[in-house]
């Protein structure tokens, strides 16, 4: 009876929170609750309001200007909302300094809330601050200058539209376990709905081998059990592999205490592996997962034939020693492996703190690809729910494994001492991290449920049923995580174990597949569809009712419309191919949904093999001299495609001017070919379909002779980023002649596009007759020319001495604006991003006396 009423309870909250969903509708920016122009909000008086920056106007904003925020300040309003709920706080901004963001903090009621990195834009762009809880009446907002430099138009509170978290229990593995789908099942039943209590053991023997410890506290705190168990298969490895009885224990918790089990994989790599030979024994005090403290490659992982891939198939093997004893016992796992990959962030593995992410995002999707496809293909495990652990960096999505091999995404939240921004310490932090929570959700669109896959303090029942935070679960680390105040409130954790809205062990269901209703089958259990249209067939499906009815068909939330995307004759089901075809690249999941049974899942494979257009010639020459300067003719083979349009980097060619076009080719004119700056150009012919098609352009003008004399001047560039606030050219001076040259009359030149005028910086960092006898100054040109508004013109000082023949003097120099704001390279007339070494340069000019004597101006 106490189940039943508990489960009305559940109910009825359930009810209540979709209530709180149906009540804060969507709404359009032009009718949201509120808004302000930044000009109206309380500035401190750091801030200015304006219409321009240094002399250049930024139009399109609102109201009478927009606030310029700099390296300090504040930006404050107060807005009332009718209930307390989520809502959304987002700015209208621009933010031209930095193309890695600038870092600014956003309060609410007093309380940080967090940092957030506006990204780089020269229009005016919507940046939005997540959802946060607001209480009915007054509410007071404020924006702190972090890295500053940004400008705000407006600020806009509005209701939160959360997602509804419905989530179909489709298994990335099509072949999972009856046991595993069921759990599947149950999960997504429960997410949005409900939160599972879950807790970390300690392993390898902790605790002075006392497992239960953490288990036992709660239920004398509580007078609960968690539902869910967090294991990990740490020593069971090629290093010095031990039994510590994990394996039992996961056995132990499914199959004789009802409960649910998750496992991580700390997998260690020898400190020394270049000395390590495979097979080897090596002490656990020899051993890491953190790749400071290893030579172990990752990048070489995924490589076969390496030592490193033949190490990570061995530790797989020992991994799948395990779980299949697991499989065998019927026990299902949700299983996170590689966890926290990304750490501190980056996309190149720099915030790396595990050895599995330090060759970055691309190997660790490959690592990743590689345990899935040899778990579930090699070693035929089908007892995972592969989980994986992402974070809510700008660069988060790139580590993403992707959907067909992943059925959770889960956050680890370590908020008490780190990470943290209400300006406490020493005491628990039971924000449910709401907004963190939503952004996850989006990562994968709504199909994948979210998890707090590890946590210090557990978030508040309050917190987590008034800001509708969907956790699936939670689950705290072990030890003082737990168990000391410091992290978790002994009286919050009761109210928690004892609320309707958490699931502990004595609540589950049973959970063991023991039901004599036969599921359905069908063949093949995955098909695979050709967008080409040549290619395209009816997919045919033979279904095995055992009995059952076939109610729908679904993918995702939709219902596919029986006699228009499938027929079905007997037992043959086709599937229509213009149904298909509106699918997209990549594998999607199509629900068998009987009335009864386990419903089977057809995976379906989206490829479009349908060739892409293309040019003749790849890459052609311009010459700028009048007499040679021709139009250049483009061949096109379409395959069915059109011809959209023609771009050179972000410029569109103007159809009927620079170039004219028909279903054969295009005449690219030469009155536009003469506009392209001397060298490598890349012009990207845009189609309607398949891939783009690139014409590799290189223009000379043997029209203008290059000078010859005793000279030659060699350069790259430091920084070859499109992007970037600092340019770094490097010079050497070379005396090709027979007589010595006074470095005192020798200067050369350096052009580029300022890309806004701004005072400039310019400095030396190192140069081989000294520093102090290397002048520069900035010139501006009269008239300006393709690829150059400037020059940096370097000099000499009579103590720079002499060159005899055969000498050079290296120069490495570097220049900014005085406000840092960013230069666009690319285009440049001297900037050169294919090298890495001196090269002879003829577009870095350089002269004797004021006389040309090397390159070619501009």
């Amino acid at each position: 009876m106490k189940n039943l009423i508990k489960k009305a309870s559940v109910m009825m909250l359930a009810f209540a929170l979709l209530l709180g969903l149906m009540t804060a509708p969507p709404v359009h920016a032009d009718n949201a609750l509120f808004t302000i122009e930044s000009e109206n909000a309380q500035l401190t008086s750091d801030l200015q309001v304006t219409t321009q920056i240094y002399g250049q106007q930024k139009p399109g904003y609102s109201g009478s200007g927009f606030v310029w925020m700099q390296n300090s300040g504040t930006i404050t309003f107060t807005v009332t909302v009718p209930e307390t709920g989520m809502y959304t706080i987002s700015t209208r901004y621009m933010q031209e300094l930095s193309p890695d963001g600038r870092l600014q903090s956003l309060a609410v009621n007093g309380v940080t809330k967090g940092s957030y990195m506006l990204p780089y834009t020269t229009n005016w762009s919507d940046f939005g601050f997540g959802y946060h809880k607001l209480n009915q009446g007054s509410n007071t907002i404020q924006l702190k200058a972090g890295w500053g430099f940004a400008y705000f138009d407006t600020f806009t509170v509005d209701y939160a539209a959360l997602d509804p978290l419905n989530v179909q229990p489709v298994l990335a593995d099509s072949g999972a376990t009856p046991e595993t789908q069921l759990l599947m099942n149950y999960l997504t039943e429960v997410y949005g709905n409900q939160i599972i209590s879950g807790q970390q053991e300690i392993y390898g023997g902790g605790n002075d081998g006392n497992s239960e410890l953490e288990f036992d506290w709660i239920h004398n705190l509580t007078g609960k059990y968690p539902a869910i168990r967090g294991f990990d298969f740490l020593n069971y490895n090629p290093l010095y592999g031990w039994e510590d009885g994990t394996t039992a224990r996961m056995i132990d918790w499914v199959n004789n205490r009802g409960g649910i089990a998750t496992s991580s994989w700390h997998i260690t790599v020898p400190r020394n592996f270049t000395a390590y030979q495979p097979g080897q024994f090596v002490e656990w005090k020899e051993a890491t997962y953190k790749p400071t403290e290893t030579n172990f490659n990752t990048a070489n992982a995924v490589i076969p034939g390496t030592k490193e891939y033949q190490y990570v198939m061995m530790a797989i093997e020992d991994l799948a020693e395990q779980l299949e004893i697991l499989q065998n016992n019927n026990v299902p796992v949700i299983f996170r492996p590689f966890h926290e990959a990304e750490g501190n962030g980056g996309l190149n593995g720099e915030g790396a703190w595990f050895w599995w992410a330090s060759a970055g995002a691309e190997v660790y999707k490959q690592l990743w690809d590689l345990l899935y496809t040899e778990l579930t293909e090699t070693y035929d495990l089908h007892n995972l729910i592969w989980t994986y652990n992402s974070y809510v960096y700008s660069t988060s999505p790139a580590w993403y494994p992707g959907g067909d091999q992943v059925d959770i995404v889960g956050y680890d939240k370590y908020n008490t001492i780190y990470n943290r921004y209400d300006g406490l310490s020493g005491v628990p932090n039971e924000d449910a991290i709401t907004s963190i929570f939503y952004q996850l959700v989006d990562l994968t669109g709504g199909t994948k449920m979210v998890a707090m896959t590890e946590n210090d303090t557990v978030p508040s029942v309050m917190n987590l049923t008034e800001e509708k935070a969907g956790w699936l679960y939670f689950c705290p680390w072990y030890g003082e995580h737990l168990m000391s105040s410091a992290f978790n409130y002994p009286a919050s954790l009761t109210t928690l174990y004892q609320s309707d809205y958490v699931i502990t062990l004595d609540e589950l269901p049973d959970l063991k597949v023991e039901n004599p209703i036969p599921n359905a089958s069908i063949t093949p259990a995955t098909v695979q569809f050709d967008k080409y249209a040549p290619n395209q067939t009816d997919p045919a499906i033979t279904v095995n009712s055992k009995g059952n009815t076939l109610i729908a068909l679904r993918a995702g939330a939709n219902a596919l419309s029986a006699n228009q995307d499938y027929t079905l004759s007997g037992n043959t089901l086709l599937l229509k191919k213009a149904f298909l075809a509106t699918l997209p690249i990549g594998e999607h999941s199509i629900v068998f949904d009987f009335n009864q049974g386990q419903d089977p899942v057809l995976k379906v494979k989206i490829v479009d093999t349908t060739p892409s257009a293309s040019i003749a010639p790849v890459s052609a020459a311009f010459d700028k001299a009048a007499t040679l300067a021709q139009d250049i003719i483009v061949a096109l083979t379409l395959n069915g495609h059109q011809l959209v349009s023609i771009s050179n980097g972000n410029a569109t060619l103007q159809s009927g001017q620079d170039y004219t076009a028909s279903s054969a080719g295009v005449v690219l004119s030469k009155a536009y070919l003469s506009t392209l700056p001397l060298g490598k150009n890349v012009i990207t012919f845009h189609f309607s379909g398949g891939n783009q098609a690139v014409l590799t352009l290189n223009v000379v003008d043997s029209g203008i002779p290059a000078p010859t004399g005793d000279l030659t001047i060699q350069a790259f560039n430091g920084n070859t980023s499109a992007s970037t606030n600092g340019i770094s050219p490097k010079f050497k001076v070379v005396n090709t002649g027979d007589s010595a040259i006074q470095l005192s009359d020798v200067s050369l030149r350096y052009y580029y596009t300022i890309d806004g005028e701004r005072d400039q910086s310019f400095w030396i960092d190192w140069a081989s007759i000294g520093n102090a006898n290397v002048t520069g100054k900035f010139v501006k040109l009269a008239t300006p020319v393709a690829g150059a508004d400037y020059a940096l013109e370097i000099g000499f000082t009579t103590s720079a001495g002499t060159l005899n023949p055969g000498q050079s003097a290296e120069i490495q120099a570097r220049f900014s604006k005085t406000d840092w704001s960013n230069y666009n390279q690319t285009g440049d007339y001297s900037f050169k991003a294919s090298s890495n070494q001196f090269v002879n340069n003829e577009q870095v000019p350089g002269y004797m006396n004021g006389q040309l004597v090397w390159g070619i101006e501009p």
